[in-house]
Parts: C-alpha cells; structure tokens; sequence
C-alpha cells in the first residue's frame, strides 16, 4: 500500500490533491501537513512513495525546500505542486531533481493522471517535451552530492565554515575539500560566487 505524503498549506488544496490521489489509486495512506518540517517528519518515520510539496510554505522559501529534501531522503519521489506554474519554474523543479510538477490550476482528472504516472516511475510535467532541463545552474546545482549542496546551503545561509563542519559533523578540512568540489560543479571560483550561484535555490517562483 502506497503511503503518500501532502504538504501544503491551504486545507482545500489538501483536500483536492486526496481526491486526486484517491481517483489515481484507491489503496493509498495519505498524510497531510501544513510545512515542510512536517514534511521532514514524516519522511524521517518510514518510507514515502510520494511526497507532494507545496513551493511556497511557511518555513520553506523558494526552492530550497525540495533540494534540501533531495539532498536528505534521495529516495522519495518528490512531486512540485504550485500555482506558479510557468514555463522557468517547472523547468528548475524538474532540475532540482522533482519527479513531476502539477500546477494547482489543473483539474481533478489531470492531476489524477499526473499523480498516476508519477506513481508508475514517470515524470511528469506540463508540455514535458518542452521542458528538458539543459545545463542550467540549476542542473548543476542538483548534480552535487547530499553533503556537497548541505555545506551550498551553509555558505547561502552565511555561516562559516567551522560552523558548517558542527553542523554537518565533520572537520574543516573535510568541508575545505568539499568546496572545492563544489566550486568545480558550479563553475565558480570562490565562496562570494557560490552564494550568487546558490541564489537559484530561492528566486523567481
């Protein structure tokens, strides 16, 4: 029995995406939370076969919500759903690593469907055709390792790398050699670029 988890914040919108799910399969546990530690919550208590995550949450900003999760738990799909469902934004879920994307504008048949074959391993997406992620910086950003995109994060969030290193439970020199992978994945060539790189994780949704 597939266990699904939906986190996003307006209660309708909960409803509408367990009616989808109920119509695209019927023997589901479904879990509803309001943000993305509830979201991190659940995937921590056992195996998700499908979270669907909100862009715009209370503790979540941008995308840094679904890269981090990525990064966490790689082996939960993790589906986009949002309103802002341009052309640019389902472009960077898809590169972040998303398993699919539903605008919150389809209607019960079309996310049933979408919930359907991304159930089934398929990733979907509007106009998919259209929407192969290129070598954005995006891309690049989803090709660094968990620990890589963690200490990204650190240098976004301003701390420093000792801090980083107690965060992560490692040493400096440790976090020293994984900037320079990171660098080298990101095409740039100091901590001050990095951060201006990293700027795609939050902007533009």
């Amino acid at each position: 029995m597939d266990r699904i988890v939906i986190a996003d914040d307006h209660p309708l919108f909960r409803a509408a995406l367990s009616t989808a799910m109920a119509r695209a399969s019927p023997d589901v546990v479904i879990e509803e939370t309001s943000s993305l530690a509830g979201a991190r919550a659940a995937l921590a208590t056992g195996p998700v076969d499908l979270l669907l995550l909100d862009l715009k949450l209370s503790d979540s900003e941008g995308f840094a919500g679904l890269a981090g999760i990525r990064a966490d738990f790689p082996a939960a799909p993790v589906a986009i759903v949002s309103a802002s469902d341009d052309e640019g934004t389902v472009r960077r879920a898809l590169a972040f690593g998303a398993a699919g994307f539903i605008p919150k504008s389809a209607s019960l048949e079309t996310m049933a469907e979408a919930l359907g074959s991304i159930l089934g391993g398929d990733i979907w997406a509007p106009a998919l055709s259209e929407l192969e992620p290129g070598e954005s910086m995006e891309s690049r950003i989803a090709s660094l390792t968990p620990s890589q995109l963690k200490i990204l994060i650190g240098l976004q969030q301003g701390r420093l790398n000792k801090q980083i290193a107690f965060d992560l439970g490692v040493t400096e020199a440790t976090i020293k050699a994984h900037l320079t992978g990171v660098f080298r994945k990101l095409g740039v060539h100091n901590r001050t670029q990095a951060v201006i790189a990293a700027q795609a994780l939050t902007t533009d949704i």
